[in-house]
């Protein structure tokens, strides 16, 4: 009988020291868990890394507000430039700077006086403050093709966080027509105009009864690159 308990109690602690299926499967999501995620290969493209000046005329930038929440209302700034360091390889290296002339405002019938009160201090401030820039700061992967680029924006003489989600559409080395490397990309962003000392019509709290806080913007751009080693001769007309 003594044999007997003995025997019992040192199952018994064996049991109560092994991990039980539950403590096996928690220890197995524990390590799933911390497993790090898969690094984002970004997309192939034989343009090659180096300095990118925008081509002006390939390029926009458009954005938005909501008009007493009737519409979108919709406009664009015509004179804007950009220089990129690309870095195919290693995209998160890769930085932007931006200008964009606040006086260049184009608008779609515009009543008389509407586009000068735009451009006022109570506005854009054009004449004291000629020129809205962005310096990106930091460059995320977000897919293959894709990334977040979170930058400085500067407006009014303030400067804030801004975040641009772009899609680099694809690029080349040059050709025959082209000399130079050529890439693409598409952009979208929002920021809220108050921030920026931009406050002029913004609705009160519950209401819409004015022109919206947030602006949202869409930019495509083309840059030109450096030239391509041995370029053959253009093709005759």
């Amino acid at each position: 009988m003594r044999r007997l308990f003995t025997m019992t109690a040192v199952l018994a602690l064996a049991a109560a020291c092994s991990p039980g299926e539950e403590q096996n499967k928690t220890a197995e999501t524990k390590t799933e868990a911390a497993a790090p995620a898969a690094a984002i290969v970004p997309v192939k493209t034989e343009a090659p890394a180096g300095v990118y000046k925008l081509d002006k005329t390939h390029a926009s930038l458009i954005f938005r507000v909501n008009h007493i929440g009737f519409s979108n209302y919709t406009a664009n700034f015509s004179s804007l430039d950009a220089e990129l360091q690309f870095d195919p390889a290693n995209p998160e290296k890769s930085s932007v700077t931006a200008t964009i002339d606040p006086r260049s405002l184009v608008l779609n019938a515009p009543p008389a006086g509407f586009l000068d009160e735009l451009l006022n201090p109570k506005w854009l401030d054009a004449a004291g403050h000629p020129q809205m820039t962005f310096r990106s700061t930091k460059v995320e992967l977000t897919g293959a093709n894709t990334a977040r680029i979170t930058g400085d924006f500067t407006m009014k003489g303030v400067t804030l966080p801004v975040t641009l989600e772009a899609t680099f559409n694809g690029g080349y080395a040059g050709h025959a027509y082209e000399p130079q490397a050529r890439i693409g990309f598409s952009a979208r962003g929002t920021l809220a105009r108050a921030s920026f000392g931009v406050k002029e019509g913004v609705p009160p709290p519950g209401s819409t009864m004015g022109v919206s806080d947030n602006v949202d913007f869409v930019i495509e751009a083309e840059f030109s690159g450096p030239p391509l080693a041995n370029a053959p001769a253009p093709l005759p007309n």
